[in-house]
């Protein structure tokens, strides 16, 4: 049976250009599809834009243009970011493309003909923001708890989804499938809003007052509510719910997106699925903010960092590695560029860096530029096998449970193995006398065949640096080395050319007056909704 992997992010809502929050999550789903391309399965990875409401035609009205025109323009922004980030996304949606247009009329006709979307009267607080309405209690001191702006009281006639029908069976789902919404806190944090009445959600809005969405199908009066819009692209990306990409993607569809969005794609869109006849998604995979002085980033603080800024003062694989290591998949992580600069020189240049540097200098000066053929392994060699086979089943583990800095350590552990390996077998000793030629080839071997296992390990993370690893010990042409090809030591082939490259990661030194006065963005326009 053929194994399958579906990875998609969040789609991001146009009114507002991309930063380093958006940046992490495709770049996590950029890692994920890696590697499980790696592992040998059939792999597809979505990402994209958001581009219907509220919030983007009140943007494209202040910019004096028509909102199509102003989504291509944001959108096209995204779309030119994630090839600079090395990101190898499958397929990009957009909720203005036809297929999805029609994908959501289909949706919300089957809905309503079932009978779980009906016509009512509602009135309450909406937060223009976030584009939804809020309860009394939802509220901290009046205010949006997200944007901290009073929401406006509005009166509406609207189209309602029967949410509240599906709680029950929603709480038995998630108890049913405890891996369903992870890491653990956000599956306890949505059992603890079910524990309250689910309110049934509006899902539509009048033209009188909104015009850019979705058309319902049932009633030309109205346009569709954009998380209704929105989450389903999900689908659309797979196309004809009876086609066999969809019946073999959808299975195994994993979601990954922000702790701000936890209740529209755990609450909302599993029971709009429900209701539509399909299964949710087989993971929800939920992380953290990224703050800045303490603060989460947004647009509204001025605090946005922008990614290419520090992928081009830094280079793509350190901008990559850092934001994986410095980030636990679920929890909250600060950025400060001090802190970013101490990973380069300390992981990057000190660690890999000099590891290949090292390796390679004494392989090239102790042979004939050539990978040397080892003799048996010594006692004191299988430290360095043993850590090797060990740490490619941690990593394994790691991404199953998205331990993606767990993973990271493990690979540095046996980076630091194969280092302390060099340090005690001392090579260039051994190089002094002839009678230990064979044994000084089996060392230099096993450390290019170290070389080799790393730049495997390394290739979902810093796909860059992994191939100029395998260019450097003669292995130019990476098919078939995969996460099958390391688990046996010895794939280098002896006789491989070597060559010596350039440093990978130079030392860097930060001085006050370089930091980057571009990094963040003083102007200061109201943080768009997810």
């Amino acid at each position: 049976m053929e194994k399958a992997f579906y990875i998609t992010t969040p789609i991001y809502y146009v009114n507002a250009s991309p930063h380093i929050g958006h940046a992490y999550t495709t770049i996590v789903a950029d890692v994920l599809a890696r590697y499980y391309r790696l592992a040998g399965y059939r792999t597809f990875f979505v990402t994209g834009t958001d581009e219907h409401g509220d919030k983007i035609a009140e943007a494209s009205q202040k910019a004096g243009i028509s909102p199509k025109a102003y989504a291509d323009r944001i959108s096209a922004q995204f779309r030119a970011l994630w090839p600079e980030l090395a990101v190898t996304n499958d397929y990009f949606i957009r909720t203005t493309d036809p297929d999805h247009v029609e994908n959501v009329r289909r949706i919300l006709q089957k809905v309503y003909d079932s009978g779980d979307i009906y016509f009512g009267h509602y009135e309450g607080h909406y937060c223009v923001g976030c584009e939804r309405f809020y309860m009394e209690k939802e509220l901290l001191n009046g205010c949006c708890p997200d944007h901290q702006t009073r929401p406006e009281f509005r009166k509406e006639s609207n189209y309602f989804f029967r949410m509240g029908k599906y709680r029950d069976w929603l709480i038995a789902y998630i108890h049913d499938h405890p891996d369903f919404i992870r890491p653990e806190r956000y599956r306890n944090e949505v059992l603890a809003f079910l524990r309250e009445p689910l309110e049934d959600l509006c899902i539509s809005r009048p033209k009188t007052r909104l015009t850019w969405g979705i058309e319902m199908p049932f009633d030309e009066n109205y346009v569709t509510y954009v998380w209704f819009d929105a989450l389903i692209n999900y689908m659309t990306a797979l196309g004809d719910p009876d086609g066999e990409k969809f019946k073999t993607f959808w299975p195994v569809a994993q979601h990954l997106i922000a702790k701000d969005i936890l209740k529209p794609h755990g609450i909302y869109w599993p029971t709009m699925l429900r209701a539509a006849g399909f299964d949710p998604c087989r993971h929800l995979n939920v992380h953290g903010y990224w703050n800045v002085d303490q603060s989460k980033m947004s647009k509204s603080l001025g605090n946005v960092v922008k990614p290419l800024d520090l992928k081009d003062k830094y280079g793509l694989d350190a901008f990559r590695y850092f934001l994986l290591r410095d980030m636990v998949f679920g929890l909250d992580s600060s950025f400060s560029e001090e802190g970013f600069v101490q990973r380069i020189n300390a992981d990057l240049a000190n660690d890999l860096g000099n590891l290949v540097s090292r390796s390679m200098t004494m392989a090239i000066k102790y042979g004939d530029g050539k990978t040397p053929a080892p003799g048996a392994p010594a006692e004191e060699d299988h430290i360095l096998i043993e850590t090797a086979g060990r740490v490619v089943h941690e990593v394994e583990a790691c991404f199953e449970d998205l331990g993606l800095h767990k993973a990271l350590m493990a690979i540095w552990e046996f980076i630091n193995v194969t280092n302390k390996y060099i340090v005690e077998r001392e090579p260039w000793t051994l190089a002094k006398d002839p009678a230990n030629r064979a044994r000084l080839a089996t060392i230099i071997y096993n450390l290019l065949e170290s070389l080799r296992v790393v730049s495997v390990l390394i290739t979902p993370f810093m796909p860059g640096s992994a191939k100029k690893i395998m260019d450097q010990i003669g292995m130019d042409d990476m098919t078939g080395q995969n996460f099958d090809s390391i688990r046996r030591w010895g794939g280098l082939p002896p006789g491989s050319p070597l060559t010596r490259g350039e440093s990978l990661f130079p030392r860097v030194e930060l001085r006050k007056e370089e930091r980057m006065e571009t990094m963040t963005e003083a102007k200061k326009t109201e943080m768009p909704p997810p």
